[in-house]
């Protein structure tokens, strides 16, 4: 594959040039900038013919990376993008937003800096955009028969593209004014702008996938409704409940879920009007969680003009080398430099909020103190306490599962210990038709699996209308990923 000596000659990653920060802070445009093609094919050309893709199993997709880096290599940027949407609906999705597990389980990984594989993803998908190879595909034949599709987030659009080639005429629902669930109001533009979404819905219009926008289930259509009028339905909700910290002082003027902020600040960058704004400027901001999210609102503040950014995280901070019980070709946990994190702020490890601190009803700060492990759990330190200045304080602690609302009025959709809607090894809920996709059935997890759910559910809801399928699965619902979930 590719090049044989290329991982010989080239053992350096060249990663895509970001804009200088003190630039790309004044605005809401992306990050990264596009590769040229020279550092593109040798980068390509670092795939070795290893024989086993371990790359293969990282990706939850079953993304054929050998075969689009070689191609990419060639220079065959048609070829390319050919395999890579053979088993991925939105390369330019994952591409941009992706942590990358295959790059931790590439082999070359093992003793160089791994091929830059998600890279060279985003560099393919948007060479068949610019070359005009991204076109609908439309069905050989259409069917009778009709599909529902709840949510319009990776895992739903999945599953309506697929089902939509597959001939069926397929309706997706979102509670929203515009499609795309968290692709358009949780991800801030720094790391996908709207354009990006806007393009690939215009490809699925164009197939046939209808939008329902500005419906709530349970709200402005009942689950009997839906039922009745589609032969099947798809329920790609995700996971959307933020998990709280409710310690003294929650009810405090200026302490807010992290998606509300982000939603927010999308709203506005995408032109609407949003009242009573929560806006970061002059302010002291501390964002409680290091993740994603965490620094979807790092970059957010900085851009809003916070006079300072803290990200608190309760446990230790995380080593910048594989560690021993997370060998290859596992996921590692590691101490991560986003895009945001360059853009300024302080990151402190090893520290528990012990109470918000507040005059007249408004944050003021947060008492926090150093985490000390005991044999009980994770504890704050006594006699670590100290009270650092907060205006605003943004809960980035993850998500407990899907909103119930709209759903629990079914007696046949119901949920696992989890939190998560229960579901059988075909997707299927304790209702015959009914399938779940995607953070839904599988709890908070990344945009490739997403995707891989929806097209794997997708092949079932077509086996279930029509007795057979041609529609691949990549996944089951109890696949389990090297990737951490």
């Amino acid at each position: 594959m590719a090049d044989p000596r290329g991982f010989l000659k080239v053992r350096e990653r060249e990663t895509q040039p970001r804009r200088p920060v003190p630039v790309r802070i004044k605005d809401w445009k992306e990050v990264y900038e596009r590769q040229n093609d020279g550092a593109l094919t040798r980068q390509a050309g670092r795939c070795m013919d290893c024989g086993v893709p371990f790359c293969h199993q990282g990706c939850p997709l079953g993304n054929l990376i050998p075969e689009w880096n070689d191609l990419m290599w060639r220079g065959n940027t048609a070829g390319a993008s050919e395999r890579l949407h053979a088993t991925n609906n939105f390369p330019e999705f994952t591409g941009r937003l992706c942590p990358a597990p295959c790059e931790s389980s590439c082999v070359l990984g093992i003793n160089q800096p791994a091929v830059t594989i998600k890279q060279i993803e985003v560099e393919i998908a948007e060479h068949a955009f610019d070359d005009d190879l991204v076109t609908p595909i439309m069905p050989v034949r259409h069917t009778d028969q009709t599909v529902a599709v709840v949510g319009s987030g990776p895992a739903g659009l999945a599953a309506a593209q697929q089902l939509t080639r597959a001939g069926h005429t397929v309706a997706v629902y979102e509670r929203d004014d515009k499609i795309g669930g968290l692709l358009r109001y949780g991800i801030p533009d720094f790391k996908m702008e709207k354009e990006v979404l806007d393009r690939r819905l215009a490809q699925m219009s164009a197939e046939g996938t209808r939008f329902r926008t500005n419906v709530e289930l349970g709200k402005d259509i009942s689950w009997k409704q839906l039922r009745g009028r589609y032969d099947a339905i798809v329920i790609a909700t995700g996971s959307t409940v933020p998990r709280d910290l409710p310690i003294p002082g929650r009810s405090l003027e200026g302490i807010h879920f992290a998606m509300d902020y982000l939603v927010q600040s999308n709203r506005v960058v995408a032109g609407e009007e949003v009242e009573n704004q929560i806006d970061a400027k002059g302010k002291h901001v501390v964002i409680l969680g290091g993740g994603d999210t965490g620094a979807d609102c790092i970059g957010t503040a900085h851009r809003q003009g916070a006079a300072s950014v803290t990200t608190l995280a309760i446990g230790k901070q995380p080593p910048s080398e594989r560690p021993a019980h997370q060998p290859w070709p596992m996921f590692p946990t590691l101490f991560e430099v986003a895009s945001a994190h360059e853009e300024g702020g302080e990151r402190t490890y090893l520290a528990s909020t012990v109470e918000y601190i507040g005059e007249n009803g408004k944050l003021t700060g947060l008492k926090v103190a150093e985490t000390e492990y005991t044999p009980e759990g994770r504890v704050p330190k006594a006699g670590t306490e100290r009270v650092i200045p907060a205006d605003l304080v943004f809960l980035a602690l993850g998500f407990t599962g899907p909103e119930k609302a709209g759903l629990d009025d079914s007696p046949s959709v119901t949920f696992d210990g989890r939190g998560n809607i229960a579901r059988d090894d075909d997707f299927m809920t304790g209702q015959p038709g009914v399938f779940v996709a995607g953070d839904a059935g599988r709890g908070q997890s990344l945009i490739v699996w997403a995707i891989a759910e929806g097209r794997a559910a997708a092949s079932k809801v077509d086996e279930y209308l029509q007795g057979s399928t041609r529609l691949p699965a990549p996944v089951r619902p109890t696949d389990v990923s090297i990737a951490p979930m």
